[in-house]
């Protein structure tokens, strides 16, 4: 079974920071590639970051340089540090897990960003 619970969410004025974490229940956790997604209302899901098995990151061009991934494989939690944070970066953002036949998503959690 695989269940991802994400936390961390909240308001936010502009230029502030918040720390995602998304609590994974993965037997096998530390060989898959994590992510976070974001969907705002009435826009598709979007990529923010994906962190690999061997740390290789990746990041939407939008937050590259202001939100950083990671993972604490003994854990089993991955992390999603947001600075900088802008009016546009409100949405509900999803922790995906990629394992080999299907990808899993948590509930999200809702990030709102204004003054």
């Amino acid at each position: 079974q695989v269940q991802l619970v994400e936390s961390g969410g909240g308001l936010v004025q502009p230029g502030g920071s918040l720390r995602l974490s998304c609590a994974a229940s993965i037997t096998g956790f530390s060989i898959y590639t994590m992510g976070w997604y974001r969907q705002a209302p009435g826009k598709q899901r979007e990529l923010v970051a994906t962190i690999a098995a061997g740390g290789s990151t990746n990041y939407a061009d939008s937050v590259k340089g202001r939100f950083t991934i990671s993972r604490d494989n003994a854990k089993n939690t991955v992390y999603l540090q947001m600075n900088s944070l802008k009016p546009e970066d409100t949405a509900v953002y999803y922790c995906n897990a990629q394992l080999p036949v299907r990808s899993y998503w948590g509930q999200g959690t809702q990030v709102t960003v204004s003054s």
